[in-house]
């Protein structure tokens, strides 16, 4: 595995927590690290390299990171450093399939989410507020709002996004029929 891909995920998470989400991670560790220590970080990236030098976060040892995400209630970036172990390397022919599949999916749950997209949205893993900037965006149209919904999920997510994530979030929804609906699209 590629240490560029890990040390891009741990930025992505970082740049994902809140400063409210990093004091409660430094709370959680205190013990462990020090407050000392602790007082002089100011972001995930320099909390993640701390992690490393201590030998609690590596490439190969993403456990202890994921259970304090998942602490904090950020099942979505834990379940991102859990995949990373499991994600091997995308090709490019791969890439533009999972693409053209996003499209497709965009497509039918644009079709056929209606007014459930805040749920989908939260299950997704976006903010109150940016569920809240969208609605703006489309006061009326719901269509148009859930696919400016799947168009900030897919820029949250990067290379990461797949169908896969999506079904299962709707399935998570209770939005079984629109799941099954992508699927006989995609023909899975």
């Amino acid at each position: 595995m590629s240490s560029l891909r890990f040390n891009s995920v741990l930025l992505e998470i970082s740049n994902a927590m809140s400063a409210d989400q990093l004091n409660e991670i430094k709370f959680l560790v205190q013990q462990e690290i020090g407050k000392r220590n602790l007082e002089k970080i100011g972001s995930g990236r320099e909390l993640f390299q701390l992690f490393r030098e201590r030998g609690k976060l590596a490439e190969d040892n993403t456990a202890f990171l994921s259970e304090l995400l998942k602490e904090i209630k950020r099942q979505d970036l834990s379940d991102k450093i859990d995949n990373f172990n499991i994600q091997p390397e995308p090709d490019d022919g791969l890439k533009e399939r999972e693409e053209t599949k996003l499209k497709i999916a965009t497509e039918v749950i644009a079709e056929n989410l209606g007014k459930s997209w805040r749920k989908l949205g939260r299950k997704l893993g976006l903010s109150e507020t940016k569920l809240e900037s969208i609605s703006k965006k489309h006061p009326t149209d719901l269509e148009e709002t859930a696919v400016e919904l799947l168009k900030e999920w897919g820029k949250s997510q990067g290379a990461e996004a797949q169908t896969k994530m999506l079904i299962d979030a709707l399935r998570a929804c209770q939005l079984n029929m629109t799941a099954d609906k992508v699927e006989e699209r995609l023909e899975l």
